[in-house]
């Protein structure tokens, strides 16, 4: 059922290989600008879809099935292209960050898989309001570590160090969706547990 919220999902899906090519060159300070723009876009759609469809009453189950696999499928491919890209790197831990990143994907395929089980029971598990404070932190960090490689000079100085402010704020927020990430996966797996024998 191709409803105009179904039709913005699927282009945030379809445009993930566009937004992989312009983060493969970390030093293209023009292509992280453009990716900045369309990862601005794909965010933007990610919410206008789901309130089209809520003032429309339109949501659909195809809707309801696609909506979380494209935020996965985005936010995952983002995490690995700046961890291969080595754009996951800090002051003081250096690549430690990607631990940060590791923390996310892995809370995504497990709650993706406790979701199927509790599916087959019948068992719905809505999203929680500090999952969606969790989402935030992802996207702002993730938008924030693109654009930071799209203004390398704008920096400040943190201690000894110039360091780029939208990459910092990016690995802050970054670790903030990691804990966030572990806290709300914590309460959908007990959730889980008591559909478990």
């Amino acid at each position: 059922m191709l409803t105009l919220p179904n039709i913005l999902t699927l282009s945030r899906i379809v445009t993930v290989p566009v937004l992989v090519a312009l983060l493969w060159w970390p030093k293209w300070e023009a292509g992280y600008g453009i990716a900045f723009a369309v990862y601005c876009l794909m965010g933007f759609t990610d919410y206008f879809d789901g309130y089209v469809a809520r003032a429309q009453g339109t949501v659909s189950k195809l809707g309801i099935f696609l909506d979380p696999i494209a935020d996965k499928i985005m936010i995952a491919a983002v995490i690995l292209v700046l961890s291969a890209q080595g754009v996951l790197n800090g002051p003081y831990v250096g690549d430690m960050h990607v631990a940060a990143g590791l923390i996310i994907l892995i809370r995504e395929i497990a709650v993706s898989g406790l979701r199927e089980f509790l599916g087959s029971l019948r068992v719905s598990m809505p999203v929680s309001t500090l999952a969606k404070w969790k989402t935030a932190f992802q996207m702002i960090s993730l938008g924030a570590l693109i654009l930071g490689n799209a203004l390398p000079r704008w920096t400040v100085p943190i201690g000894e160090l110039q360091a780029n402010l939208p990459h910092t704020i990016g690995l802050v927020t970054l670790w903030g969706a990691a804990a966030l990430t572990v806290i709300t996966g914590w309460d959908y797996l007990r959730v889980g547990l008591k559909h478990m024998d």
